[in-house]
């Protein structure tokens, strides 16, 4: 893109490794690919807190600008925030209260309503509404991480470095000692239903571990749940797991939005069982990952166990590092810095006709 913006970034999590009680899936990919913006010449100004900062007592060594004005920017980037009652719907001030929510508004209002600021909403979560006015606004454009956007929305997934899957040897995460059949990292929210069906049958027969916020588990008393671990402990769960199962809420499954779960285990060498009903599965992973059942799970962790460590097991590992390309950090940078140059063109036309 050969016009450098400033760029106001609306994000609620952190940076860096953060803390241990907080989801933030972002943490995977939100540096990276807000490195390259800024690798590309791009300013990039927060404006939410830094809770790197405030939280986790993490500087980042003062590389990024933060401001809880309302700076000038040329564009205003938001991934996206929805309402969560008890939480961020609660008085400003009060126990447990955040308020991302109250700041997304007081931009929204302020950029988007009032300065007709071009603005792009990273709907990451699948929480903006359908008839939401933002997808119909001349100056707005809305990116969901799928395969398959809703209709005038474009497509902007996880993205992971390519510098990470030239340095991932199939050779050397195959020959890695593996206590773990199965491991997962992840919380709960939406997921019991592949739970039930792919990962507690596998888990009533093999050695394995789940990590993450499960709060209702007794349905499932024979899954070994470690609870919340660091956000940098992930790695280690996948290093030593021979294999995990990729699980989704249904609205991500139905659309093929692939959560950053399966670099995070792919990269470790740990080989991504995918549920045949998540669409596009044949896109994310090799056929002979795709799993249609419980049975389908314990047959494949069977056929992985006697070729571990072999020139199979690798060839397995190269094809799962091969499909991440997909989410290709330089794919999904040029992807945003067109949907940008698009909407600027937009708007520049229309103050001209003004």
């Amino acid at each position: 893109m050969d016009h450098q913006m400033k760029i106001g970034y609306s994000f609620w999590g952190f940076l860096g490794n953060g803390i241990t009680d907080t989801p933030d899936g972002g943490r995977s990919h939100r540096r990276p690919f807000i490195d390259a913006l800024l690798a590309r010449g791009h300013e990039i100004v927060f404006l939410q807190a830094d809770r790197d900062r405030l939280e986790a007592g993490d500087d980042l060594d003062g590389a990024y600008t933060f401001d809880e004005g309302l700076p000038g920017i040329d564009a205003l980037f938001l991934e996206w925030r929805w309402a969560i009652p008890g939480r961020n719907t609660t008085v400003c001030g009060s126990e447990g209260h955040t308020c991302d929510l109250h700041r997304q508004a007081q931009l929204i209002n302020h950029y988007t309503a009032r300065c007709q600021t071009p603005t792009v909403i990273w709907d990451k979560d699948r929480t903006l509404r359908a008839e939401s006015v933002w997808r119909r606004t001349a100056h707005t454009r809305v990116c969901e991480a799928t395969l398959a956007p809703t209709p005038g929305a474009h497509s902007l997934l996880f993205p992971v470095a390519e510098d990470l899957l030239a340095q991932a040897d199939p050779l050397t995460l195959a020959a890695r000692p593996r206590d773990l059949a199965l491991g997962y990292v992840g919380n709960q929210y939406d997921r019991d239903e592949p739970f039930d069906c792919f990962f507690a049958p596998a888990a009533a027969r093999v050695e394995h571990l789940v990590a993450g916020k499960w709060t209702k588990t007794g349905r499932w008393p024979h899954v070994h749940f470690a609870g919340r671990i660091p956000f940098e402990d992930a790695a280690g769960v996948y290093g030593r797991s021979l294999a995990t199962v990729l699980m989704l809420p249904e609205r991500y499954a139905a659309v093929g939005q692939m959560t950053q779960r399966i670099f995070e285990a792919v990269l470790a060498g740990c080989l991504p069982l995918t549920p045949a009903d998540i669409r596009f599965a044949d896109r994310f992973v090799p056929k002979e990952m795709v799993v249609r059942s419980g049975s389908d799970v314990l047959e494949r962790l069977s056929y992985l166990r006697e070729i571990v460590g072999t020139e199979q097991h690798a060839a397995l590992i190269a094809a799962c590092v091969d499909r991440l390309r997909l989410f290709g950090l330089c794919k999904q940078v040029n992807t945003l810095e067109s949907v940008l140059h698009g909407l600027l063109q937009t708007t520049a036309t229309e103050r001209g006709a003004a």
